[in-house]
């Protein structure tokens, strides 16, 4: 992805951010007040939820703009991991409220409290339609941002809390079986959890720097090896500065006469197939590390 192309992504991303941000932070005050005075915990738990909505788009807009900085002499990256960090602290949140929601809910099994249905169902209604539109604007970018995928998986978590919370409301209404409402809340706690764990996990993997997922490290090295000339090949990293942008270092040990011109487009290509945009490679001679056998190149 050229410069360009990531800005323009980028702004298109805090466009749809600032949209949702809007949508959500007007309703989270509603949803926060009634779920107070509904007494509802499946209420209460998509308040949470909606809460650390407001927070992850708040965060990875922040993120947007600031990754949007230009390289100095400090950040030869620029900023662009700070997208990286959003979505890594919306994960955590999220995974916080789940528990917390799961341990409310078996609180409120050995202590039944009241829950005024009405209340609960027009305000999950409400809810319902608000995640609706969040949603929409938000899954075009999270397909190639963990930033922007964070905080549509925040919004998908509302939009089911939302549906169950009607359903609750409904079940409540015509059967006053009240324990139904934690019920549903540990379910959306359920729901939220793994999704959060993998975002939190692939966030943690790029600030780690490991390879990126869907890279095959041992099948890069492979066809690099394979390259006219090339004896071997070491100190090879691969790892991501944010979603959806690579980078690789290479050492590549090449016999005396191969031309290094026409290694380096090649490698290049290979690469660019493995979803690499900004590689780096050193070529060596083979008699380059004569004299330091102790050392060990990975």
């Amino acid at each position: 992805m050229s410069e360009h192309g990531h800005s323009h992504g980028a702004n298109a991303s805090a466009r749809q951010l600032s949209v949702a941000l809007a949508l959500t932070g007007t309703f989270l005050v509603v949803e926060v007040i009634y779920g107070f005075l509904s007494g509802s915990l499946a209420l209460l738990s998509d308040a949470g939820h909606m809460l650390t909505d407001v927070m992850a788009l708040v965060l990875s807009l922040f993120a947007i703009r600031i990754g949007q900085r230009a390289a100095d002499g400090k950040r030869t990256f620029g900023y662009r991991r700070t997208e990286i960090l959003a979505a890594a602290v919306n994960a955590a949140a999220l995974f916080a409220i789940g528990l917390y929601i799961l341990f409310e809910a078996y609180r409120r099994l050995r202590e039944p409290v009241e829950v005024q249905s009405t209340t609960m169902l027009v305000v999950a209604v409400l809810g319902l339609i608000v995640n609706l539109i969040s949603a929409r604007l938000l899954v075009s970018g999270s397909e190639h941002s963990l930033n922007v995928k964070s905080a549509y998986l925040e919004v998908m978590g509302d939009l089911l809390g939302s549906v169950a919370v009607i359903v609750g409301a409904l079940v409540i209404r015509f059967t006053g079986l009240t324990w139904v409402d934690p019920v549903l809340g540990a379910l959306i706690g359920l729901w939220v959890l793994p999704r959060t764990w993998v975002l939190l996990r692939s966030s943690v993997n790029v600030l780690l720097e490991g390879v990126p997922e869907g890279v095959d490290l041992d099948g890069l090295r492979a066809e690099l090896a394979a390259l006219p000339g090339v004896q071997e090949v070491h100190d090879l990293h691969v790892w991501s500065v944010t979603s959806g942008l690579h980078s690789l270092t290479a050492h590549l040990v090449v016999a005396a006469g191969q031309p290094q011109r026409d290694l380096l487009p090649q490698v290049h290509a290979i690469a660019e197939r493995h979803g690499i945009e900004h590689s780096t490679v050193q070529f060596e001679p083979p008699d380059a590390h004569a004299g330091h056998e102790g050392h060990v190149h990975p």
